[in-house]
């Protein structure tokens, strides 16, 4: 067990390691962050920012010298710079997983070997691939195998001429070619599980996306109970067979009402954020508990909620930058306001979302588009 004051280190800035501080210094612990924005919203209220690379010798070797257990907010860090970690401290998840998860074929493979459902895909390393691929993978998804986030490196693609375009425009680089499912829905299990491999999940949410960029969360889910008791059972064999120690959350689609993997995040997740406020334990204060193998929170919820993204569209009008009047939001009963105090927005950038709490999802979620709707 990694007992406070004890030095953590987090590898990414962003407003889901905002909240890990957040959480870190409640149970009393000092956090280093190492991310190479000035500007990081992490780093403004770590102890300690390092505004360095992530591959930074330097910095990564200060953070092996100060800190008990490392951890990340997001997948695209370097997995090699948590490999040199690994070799001094403990890094929470280790540097394969995050390795798996940060490469869309290394993540279907691993689907593959472990017998997990997952929609058709197959691996377009050149143009030939493309024009010898499968016809039932059109209309598809491109996406390139590696670094893509919030609908960035992808591309719908209706047929094989649009799929050659999108390849190009990617600039040759290693894609995945997945079949375009009909959805029932999108859903997020997130749990967390310690050394030991104690575990605890959280209620199953249900996700609608816009623009590839996810709008708003609902929880509890529409799914069936049944539907619901299989994708845990499902969230942890994949977690005991990765030996995760940390924080997943597991992304899945819906297909005529059979479960379909769509993909891994090895941390705190965007669906996760209605957790911190009608949750007992936040998914940020587990993400603590887990990598210091402290005891696991109880993950109950309290209340229906649903979360609503606000993205930096809603700050730009007429071509300038205008703080929406959040006195409408506040104003509003049940509904709790966050604002990850980013210093610059811009289209399609999260820069906070409000959770309404309430006892009737469908109301939650029509009231919650009105809201938002209000600030435009």
């Amino acid at each position: 067990m990694i007992r406070p004051p004890a030095k953590l280190g987090l590898l990414g800035g962003g407003q889901l390691g905002r909240y890990f501080v957040m959480a870190a210094h409640e149970l009393g612990y000092d956090v280093i962050v190492l991310d190479p924005d000035p500007d990081s919203v992490a780093g403004m209220i770590a102890d300690e920012h390092l505004i360095a690379s992530y591959e930074d010798e330097d910095a990564l070797m200060h953070l092996a010298g100060s800190c008990q257990v490392v951890t990340t907010e997001f997948e695209n860090v370097p997995s090699s710079s948590l490999a040199k970690l690994e070799a001094h401290l403990p890094v929470r998840p280790g540097a394969r997983i995050v390795e798996i998860c940060q490469d869309r074929l290394l993540e279907k493979s691993f689907f593959s070997m472990q017998g997990l459902p997952h929609g058709p895909f197959a691996v377009m390393r050149s143009e030939e691939d493309i024009l010898a691929a499968d016809p039932g993978l059109f209309p598809g998804i491109l996406k390139i195998s590696r670094l893509g986030y919030d609908g960035k490196g992808q591309a719908v693609v209706r047929d094989r001429e649009a799929a050659l375009d999108a390849f190009r425009y990617f600039g040759g680089a290693l894609c995945i070619l997945e079949r375009m499912l009909h959805l029932d829905c999108e859903v997020s299990m997130i749990l967390a599980r310690d050394q030991t491999g104690n575990c605890v999940t959280y209620p199953l949410v249900e996700n609608r996306h816009r623009e590839g960029i996810l709008d708003f969360s609902v929880v509890p889910s529409a799914v069936s109970a049944e539907l619901e008791d299989e994708i845990r059972r499902m969230a942890l064999g994949i977690a005991e067979r990765l030996n995760y120690v940390g924080l997943l959350a597991i992304e899945f689609f819906i297909v005529a009402g059979k479960i379909c993997l769509n993909e891994l995040a090895p941390r705190p997740h965007n669906s996760g954020h209605f957790s911190l406020d009608a949750c007992i334990t936040s998914q940020f204060e587990q993400q603590v508990r887990a990598i210091c193998g402290l005891p696991l929170g109880n993950a109950e919820l309290l209340s229906d909620a649903a979360m609503f993204n606000l993205l930096g569209d809603l700050w730009v009008k007429g071509g300038e930058v205008v703080e929406p009047d959040w006195s409408k939001l506040l104003s509003v009963e049940g509904l709790k306001l966050h604002l990850y105090g980013k210093k610059k927005a811009r289209s399609g950038r999260k820069m906070g979302h409000f959770t309404l709490l309430g006892k009737e999802r469908r109301e939650l979620c029509e009231a919650g588009r009105r809201f938002r709707n209000d600030l435009l």
